[in-house]
């Protein structure tokens, strides 16, 4: 049998600059139990909030407001449920994580994800160090 010899050269330099590519890193967010979840082209922190649960809002859809962020969510959708807001009622299809079945997040309209102009990500839902709580995972436990 005939030996197999390959040859490579690896040649890196730390005096490169860096490539578009590289400077628009993706972030990847994980469950609370380890499971991905969710990665996108900008930090979580840095997406606004939403007033009535704070949930994180993910614009899924382009509009004059604003481009669609680049994501891709892995989660298992919900039947929908119907919430009392102040003044009227909002119909939620929620996604939980398909490992555990935590509540990650929501949209307005039906499943598939993207459908909908925002997606919702419940605050504390997720987390960018993979089997490790977040920070505010617990917020708002004690409020009544």
């Amino acid at each position: 049998m005939p030996k197999v010899v390959s040859r490579s050269a690896v040649s890196s330099s730390t005096d490169a600059q860096p490539t578009a590519s590289s400077a628009a890193s993706l972030r990847v967010y994980y469950c609370i139990c380890g499971e991905f979840i969710l990665v996108i082209d900008k930090s979580l922190a840095s997406l606004p909030r939403r007033k009535t649960d704070n949930a994180i809002i993910i614009r899924s859809q382009t509009s004059d407001l604003g481009p669609a962020r680049v994501f891709k969510f892995n989660a298992v959708a919900e039947p929908p449920i119907l919430l009392e807001r102040e003044g009227g009622h909002e119909k939620q299809y929620r996604f939980h994580c398909p490992r555990c079945s935590l509540k990650i997040g929501y949209q307005t309209t039906p499943p598939p994800v993207k459908s909908a102009p925002f997606l919702y990500i419940f605050s504390g839902a997720v987390t960018q160090m993979q089997g490790q709580v977040p920070p505010d995972a617990f917020d708002g436990e004690n409020d009544l």
